[in-house]
């Protein structure tokens, strides 16, 4: 099924009765998804091969503006196909249902359960600085029990929770930048470019810093797995991914300029726990506890937002698949209750065995591999279907589209060549796809299934 003979499919089904996700509820889920605890460890490592500030900073705006590049082209498909599931949605809309699958099959399994068990795991040990006699596994699993608590309430619950959630997250980050750029001990070390920065932005080192900052802006597509829950999801897709990422990418570069001005490159050179090193930095022997608290908030968004979308992914396969059907019910307060509940007895097994980092070992190349093959998809369906209907087309076509393909085939080149059996071992998952579909295949359910309610 291609996208010109794909008109059957149930595509535009959308949670009707009450109000939608508005723009600003699926900005937060954006920010929450993207933020999580990569921008507070990447650095340490950075700066041992980079010590340059100017370079760090564009360093991490290259980063921004690449995830930039996959935002307008996610928008150009979301606004086309405005149907909840991410990539599971968008392959099977630009190449066939079965490429769909394998997408949603990685998604729907393990794909957001183990980055929520991993934020879990980092809950439970950064609470240590706070409540140091509580042992990390009993905190990971209450928190996520208590975010999917709060999602199988209802979507207006979720919203609430949701916003209030980012924004606190938010306040503290500025309240930290403030706190950093004000208290903290200016380092001799300056922002401005200076005549080695070339240098050392054409590295290797440089290339090599930028796939973990890609995996720091992970996320920016976040609101394309509810955009059928949101209201005139055309234009507000793209805002949501716009604005989102651009405060990302805004709180990305003003937090590692804090790090290096408040803190000796010494001192973080080869760091994991940058953000600790700084906040000890700025705040004194207090700043491991305050850095703690702020990581912490901050991951119960997180964990929230992937606890949210996630579970979309698997109601929408149940709207298609007849065998999956039980997943696409939902409540009557609009929450697709076994969907989360599934995710959520996923991620509590990958806590149970600590099997959830070799999980996300597996899973990276076929992520970035959907991410790759759902960009070229806008390309494609320009030069096979270029009379379809286009709310939103891709700011600086074909180039934005171009520099994100080139920057995700050099992320996966780097993967198969540094951890090629991970890498082919999430491939191998990602196909097995291929036979739970073959058994599974059958004609899509009436589209008026979008809509079941318990």
């Amino acid at each position: 099924m291609t996208a010109s003979d794909a008109g059957t499919a149930p595509w535009t089904g959308r949670l009707t009765g009450g109000s939608g996700i508005s723009v600003l509820v699926a900005t937060a889920i954006v920010v929450a998804d993207m933020i999580g605890v990569g921008v507070f460890t990447s650095l340490g490592f950075q700066v041992k091969d980079i010590p340059s500030g100017f370079s760090i900073l564009a360093l991490w705006t290259v980063g921004g503006i690449v995830a930039l590049c996959g935002v307008f082209s996610y928008s150009e498909l979301g606004a086309m196909f405005p149907r909840s599931s991410g990539e599971y949605n968008f392959l099977g809309r630009a190449y066939h249902p079965a490429f769909g699958f394998l997408a949603g099959w990685v998604s729907a399994t393990v794909g957001f359960a183990a980055p929520v068990a991993l934020a879990a795991m980092a809950f439970g040990e950064y609470a240590k600085s706070v409540m140091p006699e509580v042992p990390p596994i009993p905190l990971a699993i209450g928190v996520v029990w208590l975010v999917s608590i709060v999602q199988l309430a209802g979507v207006r619950h979720s919203s609430t929770f949701q916003l209030i959630s980012t924004i606190l997250k938010v306040v503290l980050i500025v309240a930290f930048l403030v706190a950093g750029f004000v208290v903290g001990t200016p380092q001799p070390i300056s922002f401005a470019p200076h005549a080695g920065d070339f240098a050392h932005i054409v590295s290797a080192p440089f290339a090599i810093g930028l796939v973990f900052v890609m995996y720091s802006f992970s996320g920016w597509n976040a609101a394309t797995y509810i955009i059928g829950e949101m209201n005139t999801p055309q234009q507000s897709l793209p805002r949501a991914l716009l604005a989102g990422t651009l405060i990302v990418l805004v709180l990305y570069v003003a937090l590692n300029a804090v790090f290096l001005y408040a803190t000796p490159i010494s001192a973080l050179a080869g760091q994991l726990d940058v953000a600790s090193v700084a906040g000890s930095a700025i705040f004194g022997g207090l700043g491991g506890r305050i850095v703690g608290a702020m990581i912490c908030v901050g991951l119960i968004s997180s964990i929230s937002a992937m606890m949210w979308i996630g579970p979309r992914v698997m109601m929408t396969m149940g709207e298609d698949i007849p065998a999956l059907h039980v997943f696409s019910k939902r409540s009557v307060r609009g929450a697709p209750a076994y969907a989360i509940l599934f995710q959520l007895v996923v991620a509590n097994l990958l806590l149970f065995t600590r099997s959830f980092e070799a999980v996300l070992d597996f899973i990276q190349f076929s992520l970035l591999f959907c991410s790759f093959f759902t960009v070229a998809g806008v390309i494609k369906l320009r030069i096979t279907d270029p009379d379809l209907p286009r709310p939103y087309r891709a700011w600086g076509y074909p180039f934005t589209p171009l520099i994100f393909l080139i920057v995700t085939a050099s992320m996966m080149y780097y993967l198969l060549t540094e951890r090629p059996v991970q890498s082919l071992s999430g491939m191998l998952v990602m196909l097995s796809g291929l036979l739970i579909y073959a058994v599974f295949r059958r004609r899509p359910v009436a589209a008026a299934t979008s809509h079941n309610r318990e």
